[in-house]
Parts: structure tokens; C-alpha cells; sequence
């Protein structure tokens, strides 16, 4: 008897287009990481900017966060050979974020805020928050969603 986890391959995804809605997923998450980490060390001042409620500890929390939750995503979206709890975590984290970054557009969106930088690419890109954000968030959510739904981690019974 192991303590340890066994890592198991996915099990086979409902559809046939899963994988590739996993793999896009994945690849935006990927840019939107890698764009962060360029400048992490200035994306707690651009959070700061933006007055989210719980202040300043809560915005430098939200930006480790971000970045974590899009890291631990892509085992899950890209169907890696895992332990089955870290598949349910990296599931987890796929709808962390694009709650997170749902929770951040709106919160710019409908805030008087005046700035020039969501930062859903850090601060290497700008990107003015609007609108706009809130659709990709929501896009983000539907990809988040039906990848959950078509690559679920455990067999259902039928």
C-alpha cells in the first residue's frame, strides 16, 4: 500500500473537439501567464489602481493568485497524466480564472475608475478596461465550462 498519489492518463473526453477546446484554452491562458510574469513586479501597482474592495493586501494577493491559478490550469486543459486530485485542483483553477478575471473587468467596468490597463496581459501590453473585458471574461467562463463538462475527471455511470 502507497501513500502517495498514482498518477493516471484522463479518461476519454465526451466529445471529439474536448481536447481542442482544452488545448485553446490553455494556449490564452498561456499568453495571459506569460505576459504577467514579464512584469510581474509592477502588476501590484496596476492592481493597486484599481481600489479593489479589501484594499491593498487584498489586490497583491489577487496578483499572486492570478498568476498561480493560470499556472496549475493547463495539467487539466492539456489532459497531462496527473493524480486525479490534481486533475479536480487544476479544473478548480481553469474556473478561478475566469472568475477572477470576470470579478476584475466588472469591477473596472462599473467602477469610476479612469485607467488605461486591465492588465490581462500585464503591464507589457495595455489594454483599456471596458466592456469588452467583461465579454472575454465571460468568454473565458464558457471555455472554462465546457471543458470541464466534456473532459470531467471521473467516469459517470450511464
Amino acid at each position: 500500500m502507497s501513500i502517495l498519489p498514482k498518477a493516471s492518463s484522463p479518461i476519454s473526453p465526451r466529445t471529439k473537439d474536448a481536447p481542442l477546446i482544452g488545448v485553446a484554452y490553455a494556449a490564452i491562458i498561456t499568453v495571459f501567464a506569460v505576459a504577467q510574469l514579464f512584469s510581474f513586479d509592477k502588476m501590484p501597482d496596476l492592481f493597486d489602481s484599481f481600489w479593489l474592495p479589501g484594499g491593498v493586501g487584498f489586490s497583491h494577493f489577487l496578483v499572486a493568485l492570478l498568476v498561480i491559478v493560470e499556472v496549475f490550469a493547463l495539467p487539466f486543459l492539456l489532459r497531462v497524466r496527473v493524480s486525479l486530485a490534481m486533475r479536480f485542483f487544476s479544473m478548480l483553477c481553469s474556473w478561478l480564472v475566469a472568475g477572477i478575471w470576470m470579478f476584475i473587468s466588472l469591477w473596472l467596468a462599473l467602477s469610476t475608475n479612469v485607467l488605461d490597463n486591465i492588465g490581462l496581459l500585464g503591464t507589457v501590453i495595455k489594454l483599456a478596461p471596458g466592456w469588452w473585458a467583461v465579454l472575454v471574461s465571460l468568454g473565458l467562463a464558457i471555455l472554462a465550462g465546457w471543458s470541464s463538462w466534456s473532459m470531467w475527471p471521473i467516469k459517470t455511470r450511464k
